[in-house]
């Protein structure tokens, strides 16, 4: 069953009946990678942890600038009508609902939540499995053990080309939007480019999903309707009241020696530049969450997160929501969030329309957000980096996204240079191994 909507509220679907057991025995030691099936399949997973999910038992689609209040009501709605059997009380247990939004209000590409019928978890000691219906067609038992799934494919050679913008055309866009910073009409501006992989088989989503979670056990390796990457940034995080944020800004490549690696990083954390463009995205997220949390904690200074590729100044932002504070299920904190400076820019709404104006593509879902939420609200919602979307018309094509913020200091050559160590987690988890 799926619902589409344009612009209005879905109308509603038969109210949703989920059933949370906790596994035991050698089910609950399954890779939750494992289980998914090569078709429908979902997942949120770092450091093995996380929720997967397949099947379908109904979803909405959305476009424009109403694509987040539209699925937030629509998933409110059902949330309230579900008839919840849950044996486990975890945030992830119970209905869940995995999405993935545009980036932008003017994109063509589709938002969607998607219910699965089937949700497998892990937390700590604590595995779990959810079976979802509705109370026209309830859902099934699943047994993990006598369960069957499609050997994972390697896409065999894979051919890159560029995409909507050569190279050298966008190190003129740097130059472009470098011009506009030093007219003081913004102070940052985030520039993405896109690269084109073909490859020889059809891309089983199951093989990067695999490869990242190996790669990039601290990211959040995430797959919703094709929208698939591993991400180092957190959106907003809300469990029992708690809210996080983690942001990143600021950025240098690896040299693979260890010694140098940590030169770069202390040049890193006193780089006016980089310290600059964090500033800028760690106030975005800060001035959004404040006036909906009784308090806060924003770190005066950033720290530097180490990726096998890359390293990061980052700061985590947290807080804790007001009990009466309208809109704070994390989808709409996440809406409220969206675009950060750490993605757009500042002030957003120039830097937004700079991007619309000198990008010269449509993002898709790339920078958007992408996570989940359960019945109650609460959820994860990174910001989908690192990434890349498979095409549903073409299943040997697949387009991979980076981008860089770019302030006064930034250098055209420099910063085309950051976005191909950027694309590197995607590449290389399309190659065979």
């Amino acid at each position: 069953m799926s619902i589409t909507s344009s612009g209005d509220i879905a109308p509603a679907v038969a109210p949703l009946v989920a059933r949370t057991v906790a596994l035991d025995g050698p089910s609950a030691d399954l890779a939750l990678l494992t289980a998914l099936p090569r078709h429908d399949a979902l997942a949120w997973i770092r450091h093995g942890e996380g929720i997967v999910g397949w099947g379908e038992v109904t979803r909405i689609t959305t476009h424009g600038a109403a694509r987040f209040s539209q699925a937030a009501q629509w998933w409110r709605d059902l949330s309230e009508h579900a008839i919840v059997r849950d044996e486990v009380n975890h945030p992830g247990t119970g209905p869940i609902a995995f999405g993935t939004f545009a980036f932008a209000d003017h994109s063509e590409s589709e938002s969607t939540l998607v219910v699965p019928e089937v949700v497998l978890g892990r937390k700590g000691d604590t595995t779990w499995i959810t079976t979802i219906g509705t109370t026209a067609q309830l859902a099934g038992s699943v047994d993990l053990a006598a369960r069957t799934v499609e050997p994972v494919t390697a896409p065999g050679r894979v051919e890159f080309r560029p995409g909507a913008v050569a190279p050298a055309e966008w190190r003129e866009k740097v130059s472009a939007a470098i011009e506009r910073i030093e007219t003081g009409e913004i102070d940052k501006v985030v520039l993405a480019r896109d690269v084109l992989a073909r490859t020889e088989g059809e891309v089983d989503p199951r093989w990067i999903l695999e490869q990242l979670s190996d790669q990039y056990p601290t990211c959040w390796t995430f797959h919703v309707r094709g929208m698939i990457g591993a991400t180092p940034e957190m959106l907003l995080r809300s469990e029992k009241g708690l809210v996080t944020s983690r942001v990143l800004a600021g950025t240098i490549q690896r040299t693979g020696n260890d010694e140098a690696d940590l030169t770069h990083a202390a040049t890193l954390a006193r780089s006016s530049k980089d310290l600059e463009e964090h500033e800028y995205s760690v106030r975005s997220v800060a001035d959004v969450l404040e006036p909906v949390c009784d308090s806060m904690n924003v770190p005066d200074a950033p720290f530097v997160l180490h990726l096998p590729n890359v390293m990061h100044l980052a700061s985590d932002v947290t807080g804790v929501l007001r009990a009466d504070a309208p809109g704070t299920s994390s989808l709409e904190l996440a809406a409220a969030l969206h675009p950060s400076a750490a993605v757009c820019g500042t002030p957003t709404p120039v830097a937004d329309a700079a991007i619309a104006e000198i990008e010269g593509m449509d993002r898709d879902r790339y920078a958007g957000p992408v996570g989940w939420i359960d019945a109650s609200g609460d959820g994860e919602w990174g910001i989908a980096l690192r990434s890349a979307v498979i095409s549903e018309e073409d299943p040997n094509q697949v387009r991979l996204f980076a981008g860089c913020g770019i302030v006064a200091a930034s250098d055209p050559q420099t910063e085309l240079a950051e976005s191909e160590a950027k694309l590197q987690p995607m590449r290389q988890a399309l190659r065979p191994r």
